[in-house]
């Protein structure tokens, strides 16, 4: 196997996190996002998708997806299960996984995306060039405020987000808090229950 990333955007740190909490060591290829080395024809030639991270396995299979990734992985490494143990645990960890990434991190791509200088005419990653537009930044910022709210709701009971175990729902938990710093909209203080719930997320993968 050998992995295309570029270890400071949140998509291969959700990959690196879940790599280093279960001490899986893979064959790493860094791919440069600032100088857009993901557009060129030699990485396009390997991953037509342009993305980041991706896993390419023994038998040239290109898998783009960081759920997908992870479930590949977790099958062949399960110690210290990040994606549950039964039926239910893996339907609740893989639901959380999929509203993290289409609520609140969606939310902080597309404030970065249609505000930042770096991302003109790149508004969404791939093959596909599209212009910004400044509204969905203001979109954005409003699912943040919402979403942070409704989260510390959630919490208010809970020591980890889906179910009984540290997972990777709360991995992603920890890429998103990270991530939304660099828009500026990370969790209000007063927003304690998920202040309290981060702070044992950062205990477990230190």
């Amino acid at each position: 196997m050998k992995l295309y990333t570029y270890d400071p955007a949140p998509n291969p740190q959700r990959l690196g996190l879940f790599l280093k909490y279960k001490g899986i060591e893979i064959e790493t290829q860094q791919v440069d996002l600032m100088t857009q080395e993901q557009l060129g024809e030699a990485y396009s030639a390997i991953v037509p998708d342009r993305t980041v991270p991706a896993l390419v396995l023994d038998d040239g299979t290109v898998l783009t997806e960081v759920i997908g990734q992870c479930i590949y992985l977790e099958g062949l490494y399960p110690q210290k299960p990040l994606l549950g143990t039964t039926d239910l645990e893996r339907a609740q960890i893989i639901n959380w996984d999929h509203k993290l990434y289409l609520t609140l991190l969606q939310g902080v791509a597309e404030i970065l995306r249609n505000t930042s200088k770096g991302f003109v005419d790149r508004a969404i990653p791939g093959p596909m060039n599209l212009p910004q537009i400044p509204e969905l930044a203001e979109r954005g910022r409003a699912r943040l405020e919402f979403g942070w709210k409704e989260m510390n709701a959630e919490l208010e009971s809970k020591t980890w987000l889906a179910g009984d175990s540290f997972s990777f729902a709360d991995i992603d938990m920890a890429v998103l808090y990270g991530f939304s710093g660099w828009v500026k909209a990370q969790p209000p203080k007063e927003l304690e229950n998920v202040h309290a719930y981060l702070a044992r997320v950062q205990a477990e993968l230190a």
